[in-house]
């Protein structure tokens, strides 16, 4: 049988496919969530001969997907709180099963008004398990009269979840309530059965109680109301997709969403979601601004971490590779941190640090090193830290993580596994896309050239003053990128003739030359806040600072009226520098 629409069935054959294990639910199902009420109007709407639309199932008949992602039972008692948790059950080995993809909550619905059990909390009660604060209440239907509209004008049908209490005082109050128990139907498979019931139950004559009984069993018995289309093929990924489909109203499914669904079944001590929530809660505390991570980037870690295929793929994620994250789960979240920590540390903060999946060959390193105590202390070694900075830096200067990242990652985390070196193995990581066109750390001049005519504050500014002043402590002080010509000198263009040559001028005046890195550096923000707009040839004599330290050389003039040469030669300076730091790249 081929995928499609199937013969419809019976809610009876429906209920007995659930209760014999023949309808199951997926891990990818959220809980259930319906409201008693919500069960209520489900049993009046069919009653009523409303459609309630199809479903959706997939055949299960692979082995592979038996035995390697989870599956649960059907809620049967549910108690608010403290039992709305499927059951797991084991299909290792099991005969075929049918796996609700769409229409779980209105199945589960059916199920517990057929043959189950709804408890809530009374008002003004303590949130503890007992029939006092959530009594058992089961579905009733009353045979004596429509609901009274002055109370309920939604229903046409009195459906109630009533509990052994309520009967109690129904029958106390003699109101003529004559309350069925819904799930006796399955019993009164027959019109004989029906009319058995109603002859015994002194009800032959009462024609209300006749019609709705006997409209109770042709909904449940006769009518083919379940129109189901059943998915054949065993390829998870594509059902997966199916099911983020059917399941897009209300707040919109992602893949990653059914992922963690996935995980939070499959763990068994540690409630999955809550801890990565936790976490990305946690990483957005570190960084000025906090480091922004999701559950996606999370989850590709541990996949990058433990498992060959690091794709988004259901098939990566077999209840083998969920438990081998929990497992080592302490782990992982300590060098997830340590990772963030660092780059703080190194001068990074959510804006700076470009494209988060770079942080994942650092946190591999961390893990396999067992470094998520070490790498943040002061005593680390300087030149890894240094290594590591550079090698984010040109990462990110040349947006390796472009795109689709998944093969950048398989890389690294070859060449991270191959490497026997103890320290961070950059120029390796490097050298493995020297022969990819797309993807690789070369730096022709012309690229270089780009590079320092970035504008103060952008990224790409940020990353080349971090080059070249790689030994600053960017996590106890506070640095400024600052114009070594203020830039006050530049804002009137007709100003600019009493400091430059009118020839010059039109360069002086382009932001590519006055406002880029040609005319940064980096300097401390109490030092940069003191000198004011103060001349740099007066700064530099005045502090005797070294013209090195500025990238020039000392044959250069410092004055105003010489910016189109300063500018000409610290290109220069800077260019062969910079070759220098990327080498061989």
């Amino acid at each position: 049988m081929s995928s499609g629409f199937q013969n419809p069935i019976t809610i009876k054959d429906a209920i007995d496919k659930i209760h014999g294990r023949q309808f199951l639910l997926p891990a990818i199902q959220r809980k259930f969530t319906w409201s008693s009420n919500q069960i209520e109007m489900l049993f009046d709407s069919i009653l009523r001969g409303y459609p309630i639309n199809s479903f959706m199932l997939w055949k299960i008949s692979d082995a592979e997907i038996k035995s390697g992602y989870k599956f649960y039972e059907f809620i049967t008692a549910y108690r608010e709180f403290f039992a709305e948790n499927n059951k797991d059950i084991d299909t290792k080995g099991v005969p075929d099963f049918e796996a609700v993809i769409d229409g779980q909550q209105r199945l589960t619905s059916l199920y517990i008004g057929l043959r189950g059990s709804y408890a809530y909390k009374m008002p003004r009660k303590w949130w503890k398990d007992t029939e006092d604060c959530l009594p058992t209440r089961k579905l009733y239907l009353n045979l004596d009269a429509p609901v009274k509209q002055q109370y309920d004008n939604q229903k046409a049908f009195d459906f109630r979840f009533l509990s052994k209490n309520d009967l109690d005082k129904f029958s106390k109050e003699q109101d003529g309530s004559i309350w069925f128990e819904v799930g006796q139907i399955l019993d009164l498979d027959s019109k004989k059965k029906v009319r058995r019931y109603l002859m015994e139950n002194n009800l032959k004559e009462n024609d209300y109680a006749y019609n709705t009984l006997s409209t109770l069993y042709e909904a449940i018995h006769v009518k083919r109301l379940i129109n189901y289309y059943l998915q054949e093929e065993q390829e998870p990924d594509k059902v997966l997709d199916i099911f983020i489909r059917t399941n897009s109203g209300g707040t919109p499914l992602s893949f990653s969403d059914l992922l963690m669904s996935i995980a939070s079944a499959n763990w068994k001590k540690i409630d999955a979601r809550k801890e990565i929530d936790s976490i990305v809660t946690e990483i957005y505390g570190i960084g000025r601004p906090g480091f922004l991570i999701n559950k996606d980037f999370v989850l590709k870690t541990c996949l990058v971490l433990f498992v060959d295929n690091i794709r988004f793929q259901l098939k990566n994620f077999t209840y083998e590779n969920v438990q081998l994250f929990e497992a080592n789960w302490d782990k992982i979240k300590k060098s997830i941190i340590a990772a963030f920590t660092l780059f703080e540390k190194l001068g990074f903060n959510n804006s700076t640090f470009r494209a988060k999946n770079a942080a994942i060959p650092v946190i591999y390193y961390i893990y396999y090193n067992d470094l998520a105590d070490s790498i943040v202390k002061a005593t680390y070694d300087a030149e890894d830290k240094k290594t590591i900075t550079k090698w984010l830096i040109l990462t990110f200067i040349k947006s390796i993580f472009g795109g689709q990242t998944d093969t950048v990652l398989i890389t690294m985390r070859r060449v991270l596994k191959e490497t026997d070196k103890k320290k961070f193995p950059a120029q390796e990581l490097m050298d493995a896309f020297k022969n990819d066109p797309a993807r690789n750390y070369g730096f022709d001049d012309e690229f270089l050239d780009g590079l320092l005519e970035a504008q103060k504050d952008s990224n790409d500014a940020f990353y080349v003053l971090h080059l070249l002043y790689p030994n600053l402590d960017y996590y106890n002080q506070d640095f400024h990128q600052d114009h070594l010509h203020p830039a006050t000198t530049f804002y009137d263009t007709e100003k600019l003739s009493t400091f430059i040559p009118e020839a010059d001028i039109p360069f002086a005046a382009d932001v590519k030359n006055w406002n880029s890195v040609a005319n940064l550096q980096l300097l401390n923000g109490l030092m940069n806040e003191s000198k004011n707009d103060s001349p740099l040839a007066d700064r530099v004599s005045k502090h005797n600072i070294d013209k090195k330290t500025l990238f020039v050389n000392d044959t250069t003039s410092l004055d105003i009226k010489d910016f189109k040469a300063f500018i000409t030669d610290r290109r220069i300076v800077l260019k062969e520098y910079l070759k220098g730091v990327v080498g061989s790249n």
